[in-house]
């Protein structure tokens, strides 16, 4: 569904992302680990078209994004959820959510699975994003990237600041939604013991270079918790 192929990325004279390729498949949960810094967020604002590429491809459903805008890479189903979640605090949740369905046709309801994903937003609807918890607010933020119901879902570290409670449930919506097959979805992760439970693949990232990829029934054979470690 997505194949990124020899992305080169750089910002001033520095040189932040080096030959990355990675594919992600669906009914697949992807992940992308590494330490801070590594280039695993330029990654996915590359991928999302927020930042330039030197050279190199990405390609969703067989399809070139190299001259897509973010609004056309949504448009054609692309779901991301950034870091830091950037919810809109002085819109309520129900805004939010309409928010996600921008780039479908005016009228278009909020699906109702989304309250059967995530019950806490069906109780909030009117109160304002900047009113919700941290934990509540990535809820919400995932919920949007799924109101236009993607084919390809992409989360920057959604378990950053969350208590574990609502990392548990997080977790089960993700992997409810590979189960499915029709969805594909890439995860960066620094949350190992997360990460591990749900890949279906891996990639670990070392200075803007890709240092590892492999199953992820293989990761505690192939040493990835040592690759990660800080």
């Amino acid at each position: 569904m997505l194949s990124i192929q020899n992305v080169n990325q750089y910002y001033g004279g520095s040189h932040i992302l080096r030959d990355v390729s990675l594919e992600a498949k669906p009914g697949q949960v992807t992940v992308i680990l590494g330490r801070n810094g590594v280039g695993k967020t330029t990654l996915l604002k590359a991928l999302m078209g927020l930042v330039p590429v030197r050279n190199g491809s990405i390609s969703f459903e067989g399809h070139s994004l190299a001259r897509a805008t973010p609004y056309q890479r949504a448009r054609a189903g692309i779901g991301y959820v950034p870091q830091g979640r950037e919810i809109f605090a002085r819109l309520t949740v129900e805004e939010n959510l309409r928010m996600g369905l921008a780039t479908r046709p005016g009228g278009t309801p909020i699906p109702p699975e989304t309250f059967e994903r995530f019950p806490v937003l069906r109780q909030m609807l009117h109160r304002r994003g900047g009113d919700l918890s941290g934990g509540q607010q990535q809820q919400l933020a995932i919920a949007r990237a799924l109101a236009a119901k993607p084919r390809l879902l992409v989360l920057d570290e959604p378990t950053e600041g969350i208590q574990p409670s609502i990392i548990k449930d997080i977790g089960r919506v993700i992997r409810l939604l590979a189960d499915r097959g029709d969805m594909a979805i890439l995860l960066v992760e620094q949350y190992y013991d997360f990460a591990r439970e749900l890949a279906d693949a891996y990639v670990v990232m070392e200075r803007g270079e890709v240092l590892a990829r492999g199953l992820g029934k293989d990761m505690e054979a192939h040493g990835v918790r040592q690759l990660v470690a800080i």
